[in-house]
């Protein structure tokens, strides 16, 4: 299965459609008064769909198990054709198209045995998604023209003794949404952080390292007197998002905030707690330019 372990969890909803084509006005009759010999078709056809959907991921190999928090069945019928929409909803990381249309299926095909005794040229039609909402398609961001300055503050790696990996790690990820960057390395001390801070001319200012809680981790409390505004939202996904995935995390002091219009972050120094605070945070954390500066960033 497609590894979705960086994705963050959102509302995702996703209805699909099904079309079954009777071919007699007395089988909808049938249908319309609870005379088909195999029972209720409408009711049969949505408990075989609501089954339909949960099991969809033990039929589908690519499929991820989710938990479905919401599903419903409607059906519309047009002269001869009986339409079925199938709704699905979930908060989670991937999206439920595939059981919305494997929902949709079943219902189709239930119908279908229930309804052949007595029309033998009932068949299926259109299976399709009608529209879907949630991911990243339904949060879109502009970072047209955005750029950005990374900062790594490491004693170590600004002598030459190291080798800087986090920095191009967010870099690495701003390539991916467009957003030009470029890197300069210094020192824990408070004076090159301020000084790195207060002379970019950049949209996002993202430091890397001294977040931690050891005596050289000052990286923070230089920062945080500095800001117009802290985005505390920000500062606990980002906490949020590392302590699934290792428990150190909650040590982490990262930063999140506005000064003079650009955005500030304080990310972890280790390559893998900056990337993952990337993950928590990207690109929907740019949605903050649309708010403080809608003109140049709608």
């Amino acid at each position: 299965m497609v590894d979705i372990t960086h994705k963050i969890k959102t509302l995702r909803e996703a209805t699909a459609i099904a079309v079954v084509r009777t071919s007699r006005e007395e089988t909808i009759k049938a249908i319309r008064e609870n005379k088909v010999p195999k029972g209720n078709v409408f009711e049969m056809a949505r408990a075989a769909g609501l089954l339909g959907v949960k099991k969809t991921p033990d039929l589908l190999p690519d499929c991820h198990p989710l938990p479905i928090e919401y599903s419903e069945i409607e059906y519309e019928i047009h002269g001869l054709e009986i339409t079925i929409s199938m709704t699905v909803k979930t908060i989670y990381k991937t999206g439920v198209e595939v059981e919305a249309m494997h929902g949709a299926s079943v219902v189709a095909l239930t119908m279908y045995d229930m309804l052949k005794p007595i029309d033998k040229n009932v068949e299926i039609g259109t299976i399709r998604l009608l529209n879907k909402k949630g991911g990243k398609s339904s949060f879109k961001v502009n970072s047209e023209g955005l750029t950005a300055k990374i900062v790594v503050c490491s004693d170590t790696i600004s002598k030459g003794e190291g080798e800087d990996k986090a920095g191009k790690a967010i870099a690495s990820k701003l390539k991916e949404f467009g957003i030009n960057s470029d890197i300069i390395i210094i020192p824990d001390e408070p004076e090159e952080i301020k000084s790195a801070l207060k002379n970019a001319k950049t949209d996002l200012v993202i430091f890397t390292g001294g977040t931690g809680v050891g005596p050289r981790d000052v990286t923070p409390q230089t920062i945080e007197p500095l800001l117009d505004l802290k985005l505390k939202g920000v500062e606990e996904q980002m906490r949020n998002y590392g302590q699934q995935r290792m428990p150190y995390a909650m040590l982490s002091r990262s930063v999140a905030g506005i000064m003079d219009g650009k955005v500030v972050l304080a990310l972890p120094g280790s390559t893998k707690g900056a990337a993952e605070c990337m993950d928590a945070i990207f690109p929907h954390v740019l949605h903050v330019f649309k708010v403080i500066d809608g003109k140049r960033h709608d």
